[in-house]
């Protein structure tokens, strides 16, 4: 079983950060999945790539959601990567 990378990119001061924050984890904690966060604040290249976009979901390096992370979405997508 393939253990899927989930990075939640976030930055200060955003609420939609706060929400999207409580998504990633529950869906995780339910599938046993490990995530990690990263703020985009002070890297330019994050910043110019995803300023209009945070929150956003990476798995495994893939933009899979941003703004209102879909729970349902994501559990699917964590399962596909999961079963290979």
């Amino acid at each position: 079983m393939a253990i899927p990378d989930v990075v939640l990119l976030t930055k200060a001061d955003c609420h939609l950060c706060t929400e999207a924050r409580a998504a990633v984890e529950r869906v995780t904690s339910q599938l046993g999945v490990p995530w990690t966060e990263q703020t985009i604040d002070g890297d330019p290249g994050l910043q110019e790539r995803f300023a209009e976009e945070i929150p956003v979901v990476l798995v495994n390096g893939v933009q899979r959601d941003f703004w209102k992370i879909d729970e349902q979405r994501l559990e699917r997508t964590l399962r596909k990567v999961m079963e290979g």
